[in-house]
């Protein structure tokens, strides 16, 4: 490995959940600055960059970790999918818990682990807390996304005795073709757009774009470790996000959907998706040296 002014080059970087919505994204912007991408796929590898592993048999080759300057780890069943259902509740928790657990070991055991382990996590960490600025070091809070991804952060906890260990503490991910923004996008084409509950409630978003950079500079360029807030530098009310997305889409904003109505038809989503109200800071990340190109949650929606 070599180092230059714009971070860490030529590294090889093992990816979980590299075909997915972060992952895809992610995988092109390494491999365009020069980096070399594994990806872990659940079945036999069909391409000279694929590796197979298994997490819910919780095996994975060690030898792929010693190969790997870096590991991220993107896997889990995705929390866009509506309605949760107990047995979907389960699978979006186990999911994370065997996939991260199953990582997490293997660097354990490996030889020569990696120099750092980019693990997923995301502000549903926080819970509901309006009227609060959430920080890195805003102790987890209520409801079910809040104990999934406690339960997702300690399962990366012991990779900690052997390499950096950042959990990437993920918002509203804004791109095309996938993540939160999906059942929102339906709704909007359908011509049902509107506030949820009074929509006043802070969503903290991030374009897809800066997402996928944001995890390329914590694996090339950053030394941070611990929590960070991946989120944009200012979040936006969730009426706003409705509405400039239904303006994209030339789609009118006029049907409210009552609070009570969202957490009778979702319940768990309904309040940790949708109604919960989070100020999430990006202050570390900005602090880091990170730019965001997407600024402002119309240049992201643009960008879509």
């Amino acid at each position: 490995m070599s180092e230059s002014d714009s971070g860490r080059t030529g590294l090889t970087v093992l990816i979980a959940g590299g075909s997915g919505f972060i992952g895809t994204e992610l995988t092109a912007q390494l491999r365009a600055a020069g980096h070399t991408v594994l990806t872990l796929v659940r079945r036999p590898a069909r391409t000279p960059t694929e590796r197979s592993w298994d997490p819910e048999a919780r095996w994975l080759k060690t030898a792929l970790i010693d190969q790997a300057d870096a590991v991220v780890n993107l896997s889990g069943a995705s929390i866009s999918r509506l309605p949760w259902t107990f047995r979907y509740k389960r699978e979006i928790l186990q999911s994370r818990i065997l996939a991260t657990s199953t990582l997490s070991d293997a660097i354990l055991r490996a030889e020569s682990p990696p120099a750092v382990f980019v693990s997923g996590s995301a502000v549903g960490f926080y819970g509901d807390r309006p009227g609060e600025l959430l920080t890195e070091a805003s102790v987890t809070g209520a409801g079910f996304l809040a104990k999934v991804s406690d339960a997702w952060e300690r399962a990366a906890a012991p990779s900690a005795a052997r390499t950096r260990l950042v959990l990437a503490r993920t918002g509203l991910v804004v791109g095309r073709g996938g993540g939160a923004l999906k059942p929102l996008t339906l709704l909007a084409k359908a011509g049902l757009a509107g506030p949820l509950g009074d929509g006043a409630q802070l969503w903290p978003w991030i374009s897809l774009h800066d997402e996928a950079a944001a995890l390329r500079h914590l694996v090339t360029e950053s030394e941070l470790q611990g929590p960070v807030n991946v989120v944009g530098p200012v979040p936006a009310p969730a009426g706003s996000v409705v509405r400039e997305l239904a303006e994209q889409l030339h789609r009118p904003y006029w049907l409210p959907t009552p609070a009570w109505a969202l957490k009778a038809a979702l319940a768990d989503a309904g309040r940790d998706l949708l109604l919960a109200d989070q100020n999430v800071s990006s202050q570390k990340l900005a602090a880091d040296g990170f730019v965001f190109r997407d600024d402002t949650l119309e240049k992201a929606l643009a960008a879509v």
